[in-house]
């Protein structure tokens, strides 16, 4: 009869799953096939449709995380899209409120030329030549930075 290693025992696991993801990832499953298909009964092994099920199940979870992991890139790329799309503002001309820091009442309007678009906090940003940061929800107006030409 053969002898079981003690590292098998449930009581001899890791038991601390606070820092660890709770779900089962594709080594997790073909973990758990390879140690199936190692301790079958040699007699009663695993039917063909059993593991083509397993198989298909270990292809299928696969499929997801790839997905996940293009969705995931996916949206990294799309936090980036306001930026370019604002980018075009560099150069021109806006007409902002003035925004007091305080009481985040308006005390004014300014204008000035875009020098650079960035991103801040989820926020889209443009800093004008005086080096002003300015949020885009305070434009007022945007025009040709050259329009008495």
């Amino acid at each position: 009869m053969a002898k079981i290693d003690g590292s098998l025992y449930l009581r001899q696991q890791q038991t601390d799953r606070g820092s660890t993801n709770a779900t089962l990832g594709k080594d997790d499953f073909m973990r758990i096939l390879m140690t199936q298909l190692q301790n079958q009964d040699p007699l009663n092994p695993m039917q063909d449709k059993e593991f083509i099920s397993q198989m298909t199940s270990f292809s299928s979870l696969e499929q997801m995380m790839n997905m996940s992991s293009a969705m995931e890139k996916f949206t990294q790329a799309q936090s980036m899209a306001p930026v370019v799309e604002y980018s075009s503002m560099i150069g021109r001309e806006v007409t902002f409120q003035n925004i007091d820091s305080e009481t985040g009442e308006p005390t004014g309007q300014e204008e000035g030329i875009v020098q650079a678009v960035s991103q801040k906090d989820g926020r889209i940003q443009l800093e004008v030549e005086d080096g002003s940061v300015v949020n885009v929800e305070q434009i007022l107006k945007v025009s040709n930075a050259n329009s008495d030409l």
